[in-house]
């Protein structure tokens, strides 16, 4: 299938509903909703649930990354997401969705998805610096927003001298399809590899994020892209130099008894509605962070292997709710997001968080949390 052809965004039809149209709710309004919940049942402490006990977990806010005075000069004021990656020549990649240019939200200059720059790596010393595109930030693929469809990241990673981008295409929430795409030159252009259906697995293969292991696998998470929708997750495995192929993802699941790979896949956690998702292995561990819907809040979860029982790990809470204007420590309005920084460890994370409760407070953050615990922590 051709690039052009597998990016086409008439494939879409004429549906409607981003940014709050008639049709389909905003993800604005489901944060609003959800943060009004979880602050409700007393969602303003931080924690962890499952087996086990952690001790109280501390986040704080670093900086702010996007924004007017920030990323402006890129034509890039409004953006979310920031998914970072350690590009191949030690820069820092922050790979945003919905951006607009103009007054805030729904300005001019919708494109999706965007590559902010810093050149340095160090989570304590980040500052976005340029833009893929210079002082304009371009779309890094073909996407006309045609009937108010996007190219939403989930994802982005390197291997060796190459970089993966995995997006999801549709209107917000009704996935149509996915596709991957790679890049040869930190970021700078990228071609299109291959795509998968927005229904396959019952469309809980939409959402996906990759952890690079050492052992020349990638494992690989999903969920559905909907968070309204209740969904399980599911892991696969692929070899690192075979992403973009994708017959060769392998499937973890439970059958006959046991657990093993080549299994139909089946959830390795509890089903819930799930936000953003991220997986990254970190000095011989794995951290999985997500947004949950119900309480609203960022999570983690620290094991020791990709096979690792999610259903029993401590599940500890990073970023809680709280309302515009009363914001400390960990307590965010309408947060989301919670990707990691490259070059942070599990007992010192550094992760981008997003915000968005009205058309001028629509940003990417940087917070650093501390006190997790896991397997050798």
């Amino acid at each position: 299938m051709s690039e052009q052809h597998a990016s086409q965004p008439g494939r879409y039809g004429a549906r409607t509903g981003a940014f709050g149209r008639p049709g389909f709710p905003s993800r604005r309004s489901l944060l609003r909703s959800a943060a009004a919940g979880g602050i409700a049942a007393g969602g303003l402490a931080g924690g962890a649930s499952g087996a086990g006990a952690a001790p109280r977990v501390t986040g704080a806010k670093v900086r702010d990354l996007t924004g007017p005075a920030l990323t402006g000069q890129f034509a890039a004021p409004w953006t979310d997401l920031g998914i970072p990656a350690r590009c191949p020549d030690g820069s820092l990649l922050f790979l945003c969705g919905d951006t607009f240019d103009g007054g805030g939200v729904g300005g001019p200059d919708w494109r999706s998805p965007v590559g902010l720059r810093s050149s340095s790596a160090a989570p304590g010393s980040l500052l976005i610096d340029g833009a893929v595109g210079g002082s304009h930030a371009v779309g890094l693929v073909p996407e006309g927003h045609t009937g108010g469809t996007t190219a939403l990241p989930s994802d982005v990673f390197t291997v060796g001298p190459t970089m993966y981008m995995h997006l999801m295409r549709g209107v917000i929430h009704q996935t149509d399809h996915t596709d991957f795409w790679r890049s040869d030159d930190n970021g700078e252009t990228w071609r299109y590899l291959c795509q998968w259906p927005g229904g396959l697995y019952g469309g809980q293969f939409q959402q996906k994020t990759y952890a690079v292991a050492d052992d020349g696998y990638l494992y690989v998470l999903s969920t559905a892209f909907d968070r309204n929708v209740t969904s399980g997750l599911l892991l696969h495995r692929v070899r690192q130099d075979s992403p973009g192929n994708p017959a060769a993802y392998e499937p973890w699941g439970y059958a006959g008894g046991a657990w093993a790979w080549g299994n139909p896949p089946t959830t390795v956690t509890s089903p819930r509605r799930w936000g953003e998702i991220c997986f990254r292995a970190m000095g011989g561990r794995y951290v999985l962070t997500w947004l949950g819907m119900s309480p609203l809040g960022i999570r983690a979860q620290i094991v020791a292997s990709p096979t690792s029982n999610l259903f029993t790990a401590v599940e500890q809470t990073m970023i809680v709710p709280t309302l515009p204007g009363l914001e400390t420590g960990n307590a965010v309005a309408s947060p989301y997001g919670g990707f990691i920084v490259p070059g942070s460890e599990p007992g010192d994370l550094h992760i981008t968080v997003s915000q968005w409760y009205d058309a001028q407070n629509y940003r990417v953050m940087q917070y650093r949390v501390n006190g997790l615990v896991g397997p050798a922590l």
